[in-house]
């Protein structure tokens, strides 16, 4: 059975080559393009890995990181921040907010995206991770 991974990501172009791309690969792949109906989605499927943009309508990634936190059938969810907000303190915020790993939308290409998130199902760390 393929893996699941759902995409939170605001542009469609950029969500729909991302979809492209994990296909391609052999993932089952969801898109929503804002942060309520990514919580909902998220909830619902239940994915094997989340790529949530900050920047979104409606909730932002911050939001949807906290709801997904908090609620029990989404608590342990594999969630990976992607987006082009690198500052340090945003950053920080990600992982305080729960995410797993950090990703820098412009330092990856889909390719590049495709190979991390087969790394990250292999127990590899990639991106920018929490520090302890």
């Amino acid at each position: 059975m393929p893996k699941k991974i759902l995409i939170i990501e605001d542009e469609q172009y950029l969500a729909d080559m991302y979809k492209m791309k994990f296909e391609h690969e052999g993932y089952e792949v969801e898109l929503v393009y804002d942060g309520e109906r990514g919580i909902e989605r998220a909830r619902k499927s239940r994915p094997d890995l989340v790529l949530l943009d900050l920047v979104l309508p409606k909730i932002d990634g911050y939001a949807v990181l906290r709801a997904l936190r908090a609620n029990k059938k989404t608590k342990n969810l594999k969630i990976y921040i992607l987006s082009n907000l690198g500052q340090e303190e945003e950053i920080e915020e990600g992982f305080k907010n729960g995410a797993n790993g950090y990703l820098i939308k412009a330092n990856v290409t889909p390719a590049q995206l495709v190979k991390s998130v087969e790394k990250i199902f292999h127990g590899q760390d990639v991106g920018i991770q929490k520090r302890e």
